[in-house]
């Protein structure tokens, strides 16, 4: 990548000193500013990386299932917690408020799709209930949201 010059003497044989006045080119090559920006890169991915995920606290339940194919746009997110509380994105927003927003946020969006993030731990029966609100609030691809090293049929587990 870089060239450097050594002054002084020249290569293999010859009288001494014959090739005083010239300069050779030298073959090695710097890697450390390749390494300097590789180790910057790598720095600013592994602050950014964590950031990148929904602020809930969910406990997803593990599944063998396959993730799905990411979209240009940014994916809608509704979280259910533990305690049965909703959040689109990382607002929290009350049952009565939730298809009123839906249908704001759907009128804006060219995807219908959104993904619904639900602790393990809620009765199937709340998330249900929020998927039937999805679906009024205009939202009809539903994406369940999980774990993916969890058990598979058949393998025993």
């Amino acid at each position: 990548m870089v060239a450097g010059v050594i002054k002084g003497g020249g290569g293999g044989g010859g009288r001494r000193g014959r090739r005083r006045g010239k300069a050779a080119a030298m073959s090695e090559i710097n890697v450390t500013p390749f390494v300097d920006v590789m180790l910057v890169l790598l720095i600013i991915f592994m602050v950014a990386a964590p950031m990148l995920t929904v602020g809930v606290p969910v406990e997803l339940p593990k599944t063998a299932a396959s993730a799905l194919p990411t979209e240009q746009e940014e994916p809608l997110t509704i979280s259910i917690t533990a305690a049965g509380a909703l959040s689109i994105q990382n607002t929290e927003v009350a049952d009565g408020e939730m298809i009123p927003k839906l249908q704001a946020i759907a009128a804006e969006r060219t995807s219908k799709k959104v993904f619904l993030r639900a602790d393990g731990s809620i009765p199937y029966e709340r998330v249900a209930q929020v998927m039937g609100a999805l679906n009024a609030g205009g939202f009809n691809e539903i994406g369940l949201v999980t774990d993916a090293e969890g058990p598979t049929f058949g393998s025993g587990n």
